[in-house]
């Protein structure tokens, strides 16, 4: 800010790949998570299992929340949060990255 202020508000960016070395597991704790949501209505849960089944990045969308991430950071407090995932085809483990190359700026992730 120009006028010496400083914001209370920060935006944190986080990337993170991850590896999935079991499809199965992976699936299945989604599942359980999802089955012990009570606040899921049953159409939602339908929707969530069918989509969870067919994808392991959405299996994983489902376990990752970003207030646990957050949750315990003193002095702060979440007041929004976004995620989403998406398998990535062109990933290759084997070559260093850059992360100034990774565009952290996109807005199509799904808002809490």
């Amino acid at each position: 800010m120009s006028n010496g202020e400083t914001s209370r508000f920060v935006r944190l960016h986080v990337e993170l790949v991850m590896e999935v070395t079991d499809v199965g597991q992976l699936t299945g704790a989604a599942l359980d998570h999802i089955g012990g949501d009570p606040s899921l209505p049953d159409e939602e849960r339908r929707q969530a299992v069918a989509t969870v089944k067919e994808d392991p990045a959405e299996a994983l969308a489902y376990l990752v929340d970003p207030f646990d991430l957050v949750a315990t950071v003193p002095g702060t407090e979440l007041a929004q949060a976004s995620w989403s995932s998406e398998e990535m085809t062109d990933y290759d483990p084997d070559v260093e990255w850059d992360a100034a190359e990774w565009d952290l700026a996109d807005d199509t992730a799904e808002e809490v």
